[in-house]
């Protein structure tokens, strides 16, 4: 078992076998699965070395505990104890390499339609080799000239491609509130009870809106300071009730007869965690009664030990780069790229034909080695598009880039205060709040204005 195992593993590093788990006990894998977490895996590597590199206190650990640690610096020429390969600078270099990667196989893996090309196994397989060549490029940044020229303009790139991923998040959030709202819809036609369900989690996602804004109400505004929380406030919470009454309005329901409260519940609800989000990341406002400076308008969690600080500041860098990872692999199947383009129609063909081929020769395109059966499921048609997929992946890096360096406040930043205020973070979720609302609106009125693209 062992021997075979090693055999295809070999193939998949050096050659165009797709790649699986030695052990048999594990459930089949279909091939445009394998591959596309693995590029998450090369994905998720960079972004933990790019971590790393903004941490002062795993520097300190490497320093305190690698032997000849100043030695080796000076070899490898990277400065006074690897000065180069730390900071904002060494992370922009690095995702610079990463997105040049996903930007090269982008171009390089357009109008591919099938897995039987020697394009499509280069994309599947040779996960040695592109590994060799991720590594190289995210080298290759540390030798670029005119650095400081090179940041500059580099920091502006990566806030444009930052600022079209995040729209990408925005409009996923958007379909799948609508994909919920018609799946259980039509359930209604045939038990009642999805009628039940329908209602109480609506019922639940405004609760939570609510509860959500109260909350803000209480703990982030204050008689004296944080006019722009009390006038956000009110901004937000007026948008999310038009866009709920929108949604149920007479000349909408014509259109849409699918529109409920449903959607708006899920919207009403994101935004509101946007705008707790921003209210968290804005810089902490200080006020003088009775001749102290108080902090106003912050939640407090009665933490007192530093620990729990780092507790929480891991936990929610845990979460922001899991949601970044799923709105990676999410947005690349075609029927998500086709909701990306304000079609909420059925499947497209070419992904059904695929699905329906591949179980039709799920026997004879099943490979079983010694370990996990993988199942080749694209030799007739691919399941998502490879272009785009890892143009999804190069906006990823930039996004990665700009969060980790705090986007325009990267001089004197650290890892460990990733969700500490500033201004630049603030402005970017409460204009993604609105972002999200505005694109709500416009799947509501996108049937008046193109009736065409919302057939059957």
């Amino acid at each position: 078992m062992c021997t075979p195992c090693c055999v295809s593993q070999l193939a998949c590093c050096c050659g165009s076998a797709a790649c699986s788990c030695c052990c048999s006990c594990c459930p089949q894998i279909k091939q445009s699965t394998g591959t596309r977490i693995m590029y998450a895996l090369y994905f998720l590597l960079v972004t933990i070395v790019c971590v790393i590199m903004m941490s002062p206190t795993v520097e300190q650990q490497l320093r305190d505990n690698i032997p000849f640690y100043s030695d080796m610096c000076e070899k490898m020429k990277a400065g006074e104890n690897c000065k180069t390969l730390v900071g904002y600078s060494a992370v922009y270099k690095v995702c610079f390499g990463m997105a040049c990667f996903f930007f090269l196989f982008a171009i390089f893996t357009i109008r591919i339609n099938n897995s039987a090309g020697c394009r499509a196994a280069v994309h599947n397989g040779f996960w040695l080799l592109k590994f060799m060549v991720l590594v190289a490029c995210c080298a290759g940044g540390f030798f670029l000239p005119e650095e400081e020229t090179f940041l500059q303009v580099w920091r502006y790139i990566g806030a444009v491609g930052g600022f079209f991923f995040l729209l990408i998040q925005l409009m996923l959030l958007v379909e799948f509130a609508h994909r919920w709202n018609t799946n259980w819809s039509s359930g209604v036609k045939h038990n009642r009870m999805w009628y039940a369900a329908l209602a109480f989690v609506t019922l639940m996602l405004f609760s939570a809106a609510v509860a959500a804004l109260g909350f803000m109400c209480v703990f982030y505004t204050d008689h004296e300071a944080c006019l722009l929380n009390k006038v956000f406030l009110g901004i937000n919470g007026s948008l999310c009730l038009i866009v709920s009454l929108l949604a149920i309005s007479p000349c909408i329901q014509k259109l849409q007869p699918t529109s409920g409260l449903l959607q708006p519940g899920v919207i009403s609800l994101y935004v509101m965690y946007l705008t707790f989000s921003a209210f968290s990341s804005k810089p902490k406002e200080i006020v003088e009664r009775n001749g102290v400076n108080t902090t106003v308008c912050v939640f407090s969690f009665n933490s007192e030990t530093e620990s729990d600080k780092k507790i929480v500041t891991g936990f929610g860098t845990v979460i922001l780069f899991g949601c970044i990872l799923y709105s990676c692999l999410t947005s690349t199947t075609r029927r998500s790229s086709a909701a990306l383009r304000v079609c909420r129609n059925s499947e497209p063909a070419t992904e059904v034909h695929a699905q329906t081929v591949s179980l039709r020769h799920d026997a004879e395109e099943n490979r079983t080695s010694g370990g996990q059966n993988v199942m080749y499921d694209e030799r007739e048609g691919t399941i998502y598009s490879y272009s785009y997929f890892h143009a999804v992946f190069f906006l990823g890096s930039l996004y990665v880039m700009m969060t980790v360096t705090n986007w325009f406040h990267y001089d004197d930043h650290k890892i460990e205060k990733l969700l500490d205020g500033s201004w630049s973070v603030f402005w970017i979720k409460m204009v993604s709040c609105w972002v999200c609302l505005i694109l709500y609106m416009w799947t509501l009125f996108a049937p008046m204005v193109c009736p065409k693209r919302f057939e059957a």
